[in-house]
């Protein structure tokens, strides 16, 4: 749709200026540092950071109704700088000029309505959301647009170039880092820590095949995360995991995409989402409370965060009812079919814990809540999803295994409406379900296959035929007409079909 053709009323908001005041703001001492810099922690408490838009008159100016009518418009745009995650532009970093910003086809992943039969299974209606049909195939995107446009917009403002782009992967963030670092390979050069033989071939492979540096070391993906963080501390590089609070605002718009695509009534929604590294949380946490605050919603919807019970400190954080007696103490992680969730230490938590506590106060209840699973659980729910018409990968699993268990406890209600985020595609997880198929876990997974979810091809070679067509052997005549006949006839005994 072209300008002109919009309403009068809302051309003038269709193409947002920068107009904000951001900065970084400690959850530890409360100190407050100028964006000029890449910042991950308080260089006075060392604690983790937010990015906060200190000018809010701009938003403030517009009132609920309006901002859904100019996000409902944007979406008729075809310019690229807003067809992406930043059609929430003055939500999410109002200041990087639109002709700055990065765009790959990230964001707005459709929500899919389960089948009748999964529906009926769980007892409550739900929506998966497919953050796997993003450009990197998970929803690492989200982030990673918006980091690197911000360090797209900073290059430019300080005449920077072969900026060296790190960050610590299970696999999703590496291939998101370097998918967009190759798109500005003139200013970033990416390089990414893989924890060895912890990473699927098909996520090696996407790294790889963006021309990253990928470097392999011992260990799981803590030990990865603390070798990046001192490389952040000690070098001139960019880091690019979630420690990076402008990864945080481009994952918002999952929750801006949710309350939009639900026309901005999501009070009866329960949004479930898998912890890993914390992230994710945060940013979904943080995006629904924006939205409340400028009254584009009226109602906080309930959040869910699962965790599974090889890698689950979150979950015993809040096991303890009062705050007061809460520690917080990482874990050791056990092997995970959920790879991106096998984290012990999230470095995310202090910002979970801060917006944790904001979101029940201004819910005027508990809206947030985390469960534990199984990875039987986990496994069995990702096959199920997709014996259902999903995509959904084993962090999508954990999603849904998450979500069965909060209804089991009534964290969510029949009369509710499930969203669930399946973070990545399920074909980069497709050596579990191989694995899976063919019984072939190691003990430590804890996993021991269902028959009637097993899955293995079928060769069909009939009896009577001693002559097969190859590819440097081509039937003809009698013998292909004979090949034909026989290899349809053993098919139809074996599905049963009754002839004409």
């Amino acid at each position: 749709m072209k300008y002109e053709d919009f309403p009068k009323e809302i051309q003038p908001y269709l193409y947002p200026k920068p107009q904000g005041h951001m900065a970084y703001v400690c959850l530890g001492c409360d100190g407050e540092f100028d964006i000029s810099q890449l910042l991950y922690t308080c260089p006075n408490c060392g604690n983790v950071l937010l990015l906060v838009d200190k000018n809010t008159s701009h938003l403030e100016a517009i009132d609920g109704k309006t901002w859904q009518r100019i996000f409902d418009y944007r979406r008729m745009l075809n310019d690229p700088p807003l067809k992406g995650i930043f059609r929430y532009y003055e939500f999410i970093a109002p200041v990087i000029p639109l002709d700055l910003i990065i765009y790959l086809g990230e964001g707005h992943t459709p929500l899919v309505k389960a089948n009748q039969g999964l529906i009926k299974e769980t007892g409550v209606e739900f929506f998966f959301k497919n953050d796997g049909l993003n450009p990197s195939a998970s929803f690492k995107d989200r982030g990673m647009a918006c980091a690197l446009s911000y360090i797209h917009y900073l290059a430019k403002e300080k005449n920077i170039s072969d900026l060296i782009a790190i960050c610590a992967s299970t696999g999703d963030t590496s291939a998101s880092a370097a998918l967009y670092a190759a798109y500005l390979k003139d200013i970033v050069k990416s390089v990414v820590l893989l924890p060895k033989g912890k990473v699927t071939p098909q996520q090696l492979s996407q790294p790889l095949g963006s021309g990253a540096k990928v470097l392999e070391i011992a260990g799981v993906f803590d030990d990865c995360m603390k070798v990046v963080e001192h490389l952040a501390e000690q070098y001139n590089v960019a880091l690019l995991n979630s420690k990076n609070s402008w990864r945080i605002l481009g994952q918002e718009s999952f929750s801006f995409e949710i309350a939009q695509d639900f026309d901005y009534e999501v009070g009866d929604k329960a949004v479930v989402v898998p912890i890993g590294n914390a992230g994710n949380i945060t940013a979904v946490i943080s995006g629904f409370l924006k939205f409340f605050r400028a009254g584009i919603i009226d109602k906080l919807p309930k959040i869910i965060g699962v965790q599974s019970e090889h890698a689950d400190p979150v979950y015993r954080y809040y096991l303890e009812q009062a705050p007061e007696r809460r520690s917080f103490k990482p874990v050791a992680v056990k092997p995970s079919v959920a790879q991106a969730a096998m984290i012990g230490n999230p470095v995310s938590m202090p910002r979970v814990i801060r917006l944790v506590e904001e979101y029940n106060r201004e819910a005027g209840q508990k809206q947030v809540f985390v469960v534990q699973v199984t990875e039987q659980e986990i496994m069995d729910s990702m096959l199920i999803a997709n014996r259902n018409g999903h995509i959904v990968c084993t962090q999508g699993g954990e999603s849904l295994a998450g979500f069965r268990r909060a209804i089991d406890m009534g964290y969510v209600g029949s009369a509710e409406i499930g969203v669930l985020d399946s973070t990545a595609h399920m074909l980069k997880f497709a050596v579990f379900q191989d694995m899976y198929f063919n019984d072939a876990f190691d003990p430590q997974f804890h996993i021991t296959p269902r028959p009637e979810l097993q899955n293995a091809p079928i060769e069909v070679k009939p009896e009577g035929l001693d002559t097969f067509p190859a590819p440097d052997k081509l039937l003809h005549g009698e013998e292909i007409d004979k090949f034909v006949k026989e290899t349809a006839k053993e098919i139809a005994r074996i599905l049963g079909l009754e002839q004409k």
